[in-house]
C-alpha cells in the first residue's frame, strides 16, 4: 500500500500561480507512475497530468498544456504540480494518484489508478 497526502491548495487570483505537493509514504516513490486529477462540484474527476516512475516523460491534458508542470523528487517521495496562469475553470479539488507502471504509454484514465490522496482545494477568483 501507499499513502498519499496532497497539500498546497488555496485561494489565488486568476493569472496567479500555485504549487501543489503530493507526499507519498509506505513505498519507494520511484516504483510507481504518478498523476494529478481534479474534480469540480458536479463534475467527474478528470485527468490533469502524468509522470512516469523514472521521471522525464510526462503527459498533460490539453486544457493545462503550457500552464501546468508535473515533476517529482524521488529522494523526498514527493510529486509536484506547478500551476501557472490559473483560470477560474481550474478551480477544483486536486487529487494525486499512483499505480504500477504501464509499458509504452501514459496512464490518464481515472479507473486505472488504485491509490488516491484526500485532495486539496484550489479556488481561483476572477
Amino acid at each position: 500500500q501507499v499513502q498519499l497526502v496532497e497539500s498546497g491548495g488555496g485561494l489565488v487570483q486568476a493569472g496567479g500561480s500555485l504549487r501543489l505537493s503530493c507526499a507519498a509514504s509506505g513505498r519507494t516513490a520511484s516504483n510507481y507512475d504518478m498523476a494529478w486529477f481534479r474534480q469540480a462540484p458536479g463534475k467527474e474527476r478528470e485527468f490533469v497530468a502524468w509522470i512516469r516512475w523514472s521521471g522525464g516523460i510526462t503527459y498533460y491534458a490539453d486544457s493545462v498544456k503550457g500552464r501546468f508542470t508535473i515533476s517529482r523528487d524521488n529522494a523526498k517521495n514527493t510529486v509536484y504540480l506547478q500551476m501557472n496562469s490559473l483560470k477560474p475553470e481550474d478551480a477544483a479539488v486536486y487529487y494525486c494518484g499512483a499505480r504500477t507502471p504501464v509499458t509504452g504509454r501514459p496512464v490518464y484514465t481515472r479507473s486505472e489508478y488504485d491509490h488516491w490522496g484526500q485532495g486539496t482545494q484550489v479556488t481561483v477568483s476572477s
